[in-house]
């Protein structure tokens, strides 16, 4: 009964926000005006703090668990290939074969994810959320691209590998994780008061005024990124699509948490490469056991795939997920991982 509550309570207040941004834009409380400033605001500002926050929080670079980072790239590439092999033998349009593996391997990490890890670790689960953003957030992204570019064969798209580049360089996230990792590094060089036990200069002490607003945006991120993704929801079953939705339901939400995270309790309890406890376990779930990204679709119109299959597959795998991910937490929470 206590798993079942924990799981409970990690889960439903996700899922009570995403119904809340439904509602809300149901009765017309909020209109799409608000969506789009809402998205730019926490896309390009509060999760960037966020993330920085929390890389800034840990105690130092040794602290820093680098196999997290490691196996998250490690499972990011064997969703491409599972993503890779189902779409060659299932879908035949050139337009829906990028999109199908898009989904398989690219989470809405940034907007479940890191509330997910948040409700089940706490701040600890969420660094580790920031270190797996600076991986993964480039692979699912540049692999994404590449991968959509490439099935629709259209040279007017130009460049993948430079489309793809591109996008990362100029990801929010990766720019507020790599502050973050810049300001721990500078960290190392400066001397620590004997008499208090702390940085002679630091932040929170020296530069309140800026630290203080940090945090704040930070703790705004996760409500108002789940409102959004709940207001942004439209169910209109698209017709000649049932196939190509179950499958890509079927990758995301059941294949890629049970074959990536089974293989991170594996390779945990096997070898001494990767060392994960119950900070970084909440981390991993929330990056294969997320539904697909809600940005998904407009990368998909962008590069001239089946937009209206990228839209179906966000809503039909985030609701799946709502029953995968519970699942997930009860089951680690009976081994004692979480």
């Amino acid at each position: 009964m206590d798993t079942f509550i924990f799981a409970l309570n990690a889960v439903l207040p996700i899922i009570l926000l995403i119904g809340l941004g439904y509602v809300l834009k149901l009765t017309g409380f909020i209109n799409e005006n608000f969506l789009d400033i809402a998205n730019k605001l926490v896309f390009r500002i509060a999760l960037p703090a966020l993330l920085f926050f929390n890389i800034y929080s840990v105690s130092g670079l040794e602290d820093i668990n680098w196999s997290v980072m490691l196996y998250a790239a490690i499972g990011i590439i064997i969703l491409l290939i599972i993503g890779l092999i189902f779409a060659k033998i299932f879908i035949k349009d050139p337009k829906q074969k990028g999109v199908i593996v898009q989904t398989t391997l690219r989470a809405n990490f940034a907007i479940i994810g890191i509330p997910l890890a948040e409700s089940i670790g706490g701040a600890p689960a969420v660094a580790n959320v920031a270190l797996i953003a600076l991986v993964g957030i480039p692979l699912m992204s540049g692999i994404s691209v590449i991968v959509l570019s490439l099935a629709v064969h259209d040279k007017t798209l130009g460049n993948p590998i430079k489309m793809a580049l591109l996008k990362v360089i100029k990801n929010p996230l990766i720019i507020g994780v790599g502050i973050g990792l810049f300001a721990l590094w500078i960290r190392t060089f400066i001397p620590i008061d004997p008499t208090t036990n702390e940085l002679v200069f630091s932040l929170q002490n020296n530069l309140k005024f800026l630290y203080v607003p940090i945090k704040w945006l930070g703790q705004i991120t996760s409500p108002l990124a789940l409102i959004v993704l709940g207001a942004t929801f439209k169910f209109n079953i698209i017709r000649g699509l049932k196939k190509q939705i179950i499958l890509g339901t079927f990758l995301r939400s059941i294949i890629a948490p049970l074959v990536t995270l089974g293989l991170a309790v594996i390779l945990a309890q096997n070898t001494r490469l990767f060392n994960f406890d119950n900070n970084v376990y909440p981390a991993l779930i929330s990056l294969f056991g997320s539904p697909t990204a809600i940005t998904n679709a407009v990368m998909v119109r962008e590069m001239h795939s089946d937009e209206n299959l990228s839209v179906q597959l966000v809503v039909s795998t985030t609701i799946a997920s709502i029953v995968t991910i519970f699942a997930i937490v009860v089951i680690f929470r009976s081994l004692g991982l979480i």
